[in-house]
């Protein structure tokens, strides 16, 4: 079941197109739940991959799959290692930045706004998303822009084009496993 969550809610990242995506996932049975992430752990690992429980909230879990290289690139980067000191993370290593994010996930009852430079989002857009507080933006699809409008807009189309194609694809057969593009 996971399997179709991954490619409604995380086609673009599995594709090499997105840093993360970030999702809640339904789950019953706890034991269930490990044991199905524990495999999943597995085969994103052997494809530069990560996933991380963010949150627990009733029967559902948060899920945050992730490229390793690609968020570390992300974090590393001056201004957002800025943005984020700000914010009050220290950080050698993304995992540790992501140690980070999720307690601040679970401590606050809005969503940390930062959240958008793990997701990959322009840091201008998620500077300007904090500064507006989410008012104002130029147009909005998988975030809220700020800057760069026509880039962004192509970005949109891009993912969205990439869920269509990992839908048929996956509808017609073809394994999640086997669509994850190799870091």
């Amino acid at each position: 079941m996971l399997d179709e969550f991954l490619i409604r809610h995380s086609a673009p990242t599995l594709a090499g197109l997105k840093t993360a995506n970030l999702f809640w996932y339904p789950w019953e049975n706890r034991e269930e739940l490990k044991a199905v992430l524990e495999e999943w752990q597995k085969v994103f690992q052997e494809k530069g991959l990560g996933l991380m429980v963010m949150r627990l909230h009733g029967q559902r879990a948060l899920l945050y799959v992730y490229r390793i290289s690609r968020l570390e690139q992300d974090l590393n980067r001056r201004e957002t290692r800025q943005m984020l000191a700000a914010e009050g993370y220290a950080y050698e290593k993304a995992k540790e930045a992501l140690v980070c994010l999720r307690q601040r996930i679970q401590s606050c009852a809005k969503f940390p706004h930062e959240i958008g430079l793990f997701l990959g989002y322009p840091q201008e857009d998620v500077k300007g998303f904090i500064e507006n507080e989410g008012k104002n933006c130029k147009c909005c699809g998988c975030w809220k822009v700020y800057c760069n409008e026509c880039e962004a807009r192509k970005t949109f189309h891009k993912f969205k084009k990439c869920e269509l194609v990992y839908t048929r694809l996956f509808l017609g057969g073809r394994p999640v496993k086997k669509l994850i593009v190799a870091a």
